[in-house]
């Protein structure tokens, strides 16, 4: 593998993992570290020497991503090294730095250039939660539970964590708030189908049912942020619940179920439906290719 050339700490690392990790430029062989004294400054170690970092934060890692940075390394070496603490005589574990170390062992390297840093158990989990906030793109419930674990597990307050994290308590707070939210609907978040907006105006129901309704609602008709908001701005003056007292009457309900069967039906495919109090509605009819489209088309005997 080609030299690397000393690297500085960015400072987009943030404060609170700056304030954890002293610069060490000075860069060694792995052989150069003795087990009775743990040096810091960056070493060439050997990839069978390092343990993954059991408080590792983020379990998934993009295969695809993955393989991209692993083609990059090939290309361009480590740019930025890894994060490692001394265990033992050639023995170390992560701090931060997976997907790098990872990729690294795609790209085939024997050998991966990396900070050793001492640090006991809660300091890893601090720098491995600080650095992954900071540098992943985690999605809004991943950011609220390394949130929730700075808080709980390294005996944090809001103000410290903020000071960490470098955002203000309100922001914050806002994150945690979506650990309150039903799991349904924490599990629309972890998988990037509800954004951040749409989840933040959900906490303010406090009835989950409704909550959920509101939700689904969402969802199934890719409503924008700005109209939960109203949905639910309407549920807490009490216009909503007569809005659907006269769109859910049991009569027309079972009226518009059975014209939306027949719909699907006739077109061979799922239709959506919908009418409100003043009969007034649309009909959505997906089609998966040009080639559905075109019998969609025929069908409607407009081509």
């Amino acid at each position: 593998m080609a030299d690397q050339k000393p690297i500085k700490k960015k400072s987009a690392l943030g404060r609170g993992l700056g304030a954890l990790l002293e610069d060490s430029p000075a860069k060694h062989k792995s052989e150069d570290l003795l087990p009775e004294v743990v040096k810091t400054g960056i070493f060439e170690i050997p990839v069978t020497q390092i343990q993954v970092n059991p408080y590792q934060p983020r379990v998934y890692f993009d295969k695809d991503a993955l393989l991209e940075l692993s083609e990059s390394i090939k290309v361009q070496g480590i740019i930025q090294p890894i994060t490692v603490r001394k265990l033992d005589t050639d023995e170390y574990q992560l701090i931060s730095g997976e997907r790098r170390f990872q990729a690294s062992k795609l790209a085939g390297l024997t050998e991966i250039p990396a900070y050793v840093r001492t640090a006991n158990d809660q300091q890893m989990l601090e720098m491995a939660l600080i650095e992954n906030i900071q540098r992943e793109n985690l999605n809004a419930l991943e950011i609220a539970q390394s949130y929730q674990r700075l808080l709980a597990e390294c005996d944090l307050k809001q103000e410290e964590l903020g000071d960490r994290v470098g955002k203000n308590r309100t922001t914050v707070n806002n994150y945690l708030r979506l650990l309150k939210l039903p799991p349904t609907i924490q599990a629309a978040i972890r998988d990037q189908r509800l954004s951040m907006g749409h989840a933040r105006a959900l906490i303010n129901i406090e009835n989950v049912d409704k909550q959920l309704a509101i939700f689904n609602k969402a969802l199934e008709e890719e409503l924008s942020v700005r109209k939960v908001e109203a949905l639910v701005k309407a549920l807490s003056e009490g216009g909503l619940e007569k809005k659907e007292k006269a769109e859910l009457d049991p009569v027309k309900k079972y009226e518009t179920s059975k014209l939306q069967q027949k719909l699907a039906s006739h077109f061979g495919t799922k239709v959506a439906l919908k009418t409100n109090s003043k009969n007034k509605g649309e009909i959505k009819i997906p089609f998966t290719s040009t080639s559905d489209l075109n019998r969609i088309l025929e069908i409607l005997d407009l081509i």
